[in-house]
């Protein structure tokens, strides 16, 4: 019969429970570790993990470490493991930590990959200043980390900071600095993408991407390098992650900025002018925000920029074309015409529109005049180009595990290839990117479809469609 040992996520409990299981001879076979608190006693028929009455281990601290280390590893069975490996030990097996034993091959990698997402974490942690409120931190970060580092990185900042006040906060844990103690608590803070610290109005960061602009040089720019060195997962909640994609994007077009200062002249005859530095920076500034957006010309026609809607994180984002001429105007997705033939269809499949994400391929309006009406105009595909990071942005941010795309110019930019066609994907879910990808009819093709016959194909298309979403989600 196993042992069944309940735990949380901590070394400290692990290795109370393992001395005392090492104690009692308990094999590793004999053992399920569970992170999560059960029915029933700490184990089933061994005494409590938590009694320190066990004779203490003798191990070398090299073995010491680099269980502590991996300890922080995530992965579900790194309670198991790390036993397993002290098991052996404990029977003489002292090749269980060489690299050379498969075993000690993945405890090393398993402490190499915890030490580098520290040291990408003491990197790419980004504190913002807050305003001075009686109790608060002065400053705060939000980081999500791949492994549970956080309170070594915790004492990292602490020595870096100094007295001076701070809150880390991550999806799953929050260690706040008050200047002289650390203190760990449960998750009190969203990202930045969700009300997090970015909502803060902080003047140096504002400073520091001003700097960031003036060093940017695109005639030295490397693409390729740039991502490999700092990984994407990171970029988003850095200060420059919003205006780095829009500086390549200007790059890649041929704009040249350079670094300017208020001695820079300009040559006229064989004199020297001095303009000031108000005179000698772009005309066009570079979009941080959506509203921003220069990267092609349809914002010169539209109201506004529409950005998607929907929670936070969804397991299901639905990607149409572009806004209509209703969307332009109230600045959300989906409120006219074809947003009420989804939301009738949304209704059928049932698939509440309030747990999906809803957004377009492209996010200004394109038309033309017709009399008095602006009459809707397929995009371009430098347009779907160009507005793809935004896209990409909301893939980064929402983590669906299914797309639904809703028409051609949505799987276009989702697949990142302007030849791709609907037809032979309709009705067929496809991998794309670590997610799915489900392609429909866009609901206007609905509306404008020929006869009867044809909207009623086009509409099932569409329902049909958004149950097997719903249904690859529950996966």
């Amino acid at each position: 019969m196993n042992q069944v040992v309940r735990l949380a996520q901590s070394f400290g409990e692990w290795r109370a429970a393992a001395r005392e299981l090492i104690a009692l001879g308990v094999a590793p076979v004999h053992i399920a570790w569970q992170s999560q608190p059960g029915d029933g006693d700490l184990f089933s028929s061994t005494p409590d993990a938590t009694d320190t009455s066990a004779p203490p281990l003798r191990l070398p601290r090299s073995l010491v470490e680099l269980l502590e280390s991996a300890a922080c590893f995530n992965v579900q069975d790194r309670w198991a493991f790390l036993y397993q490996v002290l098991w052996r030990w404990q029977q003489g097996q002292h090749d269980v930590i060489s690299p050379a034993d498969a075993d000690g091959a993945r405890l090393h990698g398993m402490a190499k990959a915890v030490r580098r997402e520290e040291h990408d974490m003491h990197a790419y942690v980004r504190f913002r200043e807050r305003e001075e409120a009686q109790g608060a931190p002065r400053f705060v970060a939000w980081f999500e980390p791949v492994h549970d580092v956080l309170p070594q990185v915790a004492r990292h900042f602490a020595r870096r900071m100094g007295p001076i006040s701070w809150m880390i906060a991550t999806p799953t844990a929050t260690m706040l600095w008050d200047g002289t103690t650390l203190h760990a608590g449960p998750a009190l803070m969203r990202g930045a993408a969700e009300r997090g610290p970015a909502d803060i109005d902080d003047a140096g960061e504002a400073l520091w991407l001003t700097y960031y602009r003036s060093i940017f040089n695109p005639a030295r720019l490397n693409a390729d390098l740039l991502r490999s060195h700092i990984p994407s997962r990171f970029w988003k909640n850095l200060p420059e992650g919003a205006i780095v994609p829009a500086m390549v994007s200007s790059a890649a077009n041929g704009e040249r900025r350079t670094g300017q200062t208020a001695t820079v002249g300009q040559r006229s005859g064989a004199a020297m002018i001095p303009i000031s530095a108000e005179r000698a920076q772009p005309a066009r500034e570079l979009p941080t925000t959506l509203d921003q957006c220069r990267r092609c010309e349809l914002w010169k026609s539209a109201t506004q920029a529409v950005p998607g809607v929907g929670p936070a994180q969804a397991a299901i984002m639905l990607v149409g074309e572009q806004p209509g001429d209703q969307e332009d105007l109230a600045g959300l997705p989906f409120v006219g015409p074809a947003g009420a033939v989804l939301e009738r269809a949304m209704l059928e499949a049932g698939v509440a529109r309030d747990s999906i994400y809803l957004t377009n391929a492209v996010k200004h309006f394109k038309w033309e005049p017709r009399g008095k009406r602006r009459l809707h105009k397929t995009p371009a595909q430098r347009e779907i180009a160009a507005c793809h990071d935004w896209l990409e942005q909301e893939l980064a941010s929402v983590k669906p595990q299914v797309i639904v795309a809703l028409g051609s110019t949505a799987l276009k930019s989702i697949l990142q290839d302007g030849s791709a066609t609907m037809t032979p994907l309709i009705g067929t879910p496809i991998q794309h990117d670590g997610r799915w990808v489900v392609t429909v009819y866009h609901p206007s093709y609905v509306l404008r479809a020929p006869d009867e016959e044809a909207r009623g194909q086009a509409y099932r298309v569409i329902v049909e469609g958004l149950k097997r979403a719903l249904k690859l989600a529950e996966i």
